[in-house]
This record gives C-alpha cells, sequence and structure tokens, in this order.
C-alpha cells in the first residue's frame, strides 16, 4: 500500500500543489458560486487529504476507501469554511479530514464520540491554533481559559478523538530489543514497593491490642469522631486520644524500625 500510486482511480503523485495566494483566490471565488474555481479547489488540496490518509495504513483498513471519507471531510470543510473567522483553511479542514476518517473506521467499532464532543474538540483545536499563532504557548489551562470551559472538559474533548493505541505497542525497538508502551507504564498504587508497605501496615495493625484496632477501625475507616467512639466504646474521649496517639506511635515504630 505504501507504493501505490493511484487511489480512488487518481494518480497520487500528479496531484497539483497550490501556493497559498492560489488558495485563498480560489476560495474567494468558490465561495461567489465558481464551479470551476471549486473543482480545481479541492484536486489542489486532495494532496492535504493524502497526507493526513497515510496516517491510518497501519489500521488494516482499505486505501481507497479511507480517501474516499477524508475526500468527504474536505468538500465539508470547504462548504463550511468561513473568510471572515481568519484562520487558514488548512487549520480548518485537518480535524474535519481526520473526523470523517475516523468516523468511517469506527464504524465497526463499539467505540463512540458524540457530535458535541468532536466539535468542542475541533474549536480546542483551532482556539490551540490561534494561540501558536501568536507565538504564544498554547497551555491547556489558558484554551479552556480563552473557550470559558472546565480544563477537564478539554482534556476529554481532546482524548475523545485521539485514536486508542494497544499497551503492547512498540515504542522502541533497536537490535532485538523492544520497548512496548506498557513498559513505561508506572502503577505507583499496585506496585511492589506499595505491595509491601501494605503488608508491613497490615501485620504492625495486627500487633495492636484489640481495643486499640477497634479506636482505629471506627476513626479511620468509618470516620467516626472520638466523642463518638468514647461512647461506642465506654470510655473516656480522653482515653481515646491517647490510645489512638499510642496505636500511631507504635505502628510507626514496627514500621521503620
Amino acid at each position: 500500500m505504501l507504493q501505490k500510486v493511484e487511489i480512488c482511480g487518481v494518480d497520487t503523485a500528479g496531484l497539483p500543489k497550490l501556493t497559498q495566494q492560489e488558495n485563498e483566490e480560489l476560495m474567494i471565488r468558490l465561495k461567489q458560486g465558481d464551479k470551476q474555481a471549486r473543482e480545481r479547489f479541492i484536486v489542489g488540496n486532495m494532496r492535504l487529504v493524502l497526507s493526513l490518509v497515510k496516517r491510518f495504513w497501519a489500521k488494516n483498513a482499505n486505501a481507497d476507501d479511507v480517501f474516499q471519507a477524508g475526500c468527504v471531510g474536505l468538500i465539508k470543510a470547504i462548504d463550511g469554511f468561513d473568510l471572515s473567522v481568519g484562520v487558514k483553511f488548512s487549520t480548518y479542514a485537518v480535524p474535519m479530514i481526520l473526523g470523517e476518517i475516523k468516523r468511517y473506521l469506527r464504524d465497526g467499532n463499539s467505540l463512540r464520540v458524540s457530535r458535541s464532543i468532536r466539535d468542542t474538540a475541533y474549536q480546542v483545536l483551532k482556539c490551540r491554533e490561534r494561540i501558536e499563532e501568536q507565538d504564544e504557548q498554547a497551555t491547556l489551562e489558558r484554551i479552556a481559559g480563552e473557550m470559558n470551559l472546565q480544563l477537564r472538559d478539554v482534556v476529554y474533548a481532546l482524548d475523545a478523538i485521539s485514536d486508542p493505541i494497544s499497551l503492547y505497542e512498540p515504542v522502541y525497538n533497536k537490535s532485538g530489543d523492544t520497548l512496548l508502551l506498557m513498559d513505561q507504564i508506572y502503577d505507583e498504587k499496585n506496585n511492589d514497593e506499595a505491595w509491601t508497605e501494605k503488608v508491613a501496615l497490615s501485620d504492625a495493625i495486627n500487633n495492636l491490642d484489640e481495643r486499640e484496632r477497634r479506636i482505629l477501625y471506627l476513626r479511620y475507616y468509618e470516620g467516626k469522631t472520638q466523642t463518638e467512639i468514647s461512647e461506642e466504646v465506654g470510655i473516656s474521649q480522653a482515653q481515646v486520644s491517647r490510645l489512638e496517639k499510642n496505636a500511631i506511635q507504635e505502628i510507626k515504630c514496627n514500621l521503620y524500625e
């Protein structure tokens, strides 16, 4: 597929290249109803579609079908592009083209992304482009602020249009040594060190007497106050406080001795 020159009957090697000025002039004319300018603009921007289609050649999808989906996105972008917005057509078109391609690829997939989330993601991409054109850093926080969105909504929208990848995807391969994505993931909660600490903590708690264990359980598992515990256990609040402190100190001594 990588060597394929003709896709959907189009000789991709012979596609014309348009300058930025030619693109702008043709866009103005096609928006005025010039059909010839529209056709020339579509053909002149098929290279953009082709460059995006190449990203999906590892998806085992038919190149002709993916290219057609990309062209649908290109046409939608042309129809929806607003000259008064002041952004490059390619900036506006790329998310539209990618969206159509991903929609095609996901037709048989259980994963579905709502239209509203995709639209938010495209607006986020355009906002990022505007910020970067000012030679400023387009942080997620700034994008969220300019779009009047919660940071979590920006992150969620971008994640929704990102391609899922396997944890077993190779990220490095040299001299037969393959590094998988999974090898770079570190679980802070479920690693050997954490399990060792949990076992040591469990042993330290088991070394306490039954009343101290009960006080710690009521205090830190059920979230009760010392006053509530004193009423339940039948001792004063001051005794509960003393026993709690002694129990915690004993646990620390057992953990770090």
